[in-house]
């Protein structure tokens, strides 16, 4: 492997990882730059925490090879150990210390020095909301709470690169939000957060969203550009106060698709939204019916990763398909005259 873009802080190269016959993770490639978060989305089982436990050292890949901070993670120097942060996906704590003692534990074993870590544990525990619970014991928190009190433990050395395994599972929206908040102000103080979710709606939090599915990267870029990629296009909504033909728009230059979204609301696929509506507009009005409403449409993510894993195993499909017709035109023997 050449070594890491300047720019790039974590780095895979064709990584893959088997547990016996099973591949849980395959030729996985990708890079993260210094300064973003990128969240790796996908169901259970798609890989995503073996991806994060080979990144912080915990499995090494079968395959491929990582790059963290330059390093090879399952042989970490004690700088790199101390620029990095994991938050596992499991309970991890001592339920016998209270979440002032797990956070304060953490920080001396990351050599915290004693007259800077009251104010560092503090901290931690107020980005989670979790000061005024500092003297409850780990075991008598609820399990939002829990997760909250890992998330302090993994922040509290300040770390430079951030490895997050489900951060917000099981914590109700609001503080869902209040977390992701303090995340975006980590990335923008300078910090890479490396963060997997199933939550699918959580990519618009996030820098660049890594789509897996059984172990494969499907996608990777920043969310707009994904949600572009599947629909070919900005896309718009428009309503009408009656039925309206859509050919009527047939002949506008810069409109690719045009389809009912009911009886008078159509979606349409176009190259540039501003240049677009007035003609858009026009056409409709010009056919004797009248726009109510004409607003920029945004599939969710939802949408969009459904779509994008579609077209991965209809291509996975098509190309074993063409691989057994292949393999049988080998077998037929051929004519002997």
């Amino acid at each position: 492997m050449t070594g890491p873009s300047a720019a790039a802080l974590v780095e895979l190269r064709d990584v893959t990882r088997r547990f016996g016959d099973q591949t849980a993770v395959q030729h996985l490639s990708f890079e993260v730059e210094e300064g973003i978060i990128l969240g790796m989305i996908g169901p259970s089982g798609s890989g995503k925490t073996t991806t994060v436990r080979m990144l912080t050292g915990i499995l090494e890949p079968s395959e491929g090879e990582i790059r963290v901070l330059g390093e090879d993670p399952k042989r970490f120097s004690r700088s790199a150990r101390e620029r990095i942060a994991y938050m596992p996906q499991l309970f991890s704590l001592y339920e016998d210390l209270t979440a002032r003692e797990n956070v304060g534990f953490v920080a001396a074993l990351f050599g915290i020095f004693p007259w800077q870590r009251g104010r560092l544990i503090k901290r931690a525990l107020q980005v989670v909301d979790l000061w005024e619970a500092r003297n409850r014991r780990a075991k008598d928190l609820s399990g939002g709470m829990q997760r909250r009190l890992e998330l302090a433990c993994a922040l509290v050395h300040d770390p430079q690169v951030i490895f997050l395994d489900e951060p917000t599972g099981g914590i109700d929206p609001i503080l869902r939000q209040a977390i992701w908040d303090e995340l975006r102000r980590l990335r923008d103080a300078g910090r890479t957060l490396v963060i997997t979710t199933q939550y699918v709606g959580e990519a618009e939090y996030c820098d660049r969203v890594a789509l897996l599915a059984q172990g494969e990267l499907v996608a990777f870029d920043a969310p707009e550009r994904l949600r572009q990629a599947v629909f070919g296009g900005e896309l718009l909504q428009v309503e009408t106060d009656a039925e309206v033909d859509p050919g009527v728009l047939g002949g506008i230059e810069g409109i690719s698709v045009v389809r009912r979204d009911g009886d008078r609301r159509l979606v349409i696929v176009v190259e540039d939204a501003g240049r677009a509506t007035p003609r858009v507009v026009e056409a409709i009005q010009g056919g004797g019916v009248g726009v109510v409403a004409l607003n920029e449409y945004q599939p969710t993510f939802d949408e969009v990763f459904a779509d994008l894993v579609e077209r991965r195993h209809s291509q996975g499909a098509e190309a074993e398909a063409a691989g057994q017709s292949a393999a049988g035109r080998q077998d037929t023997p051929g004519d002997r005259r």
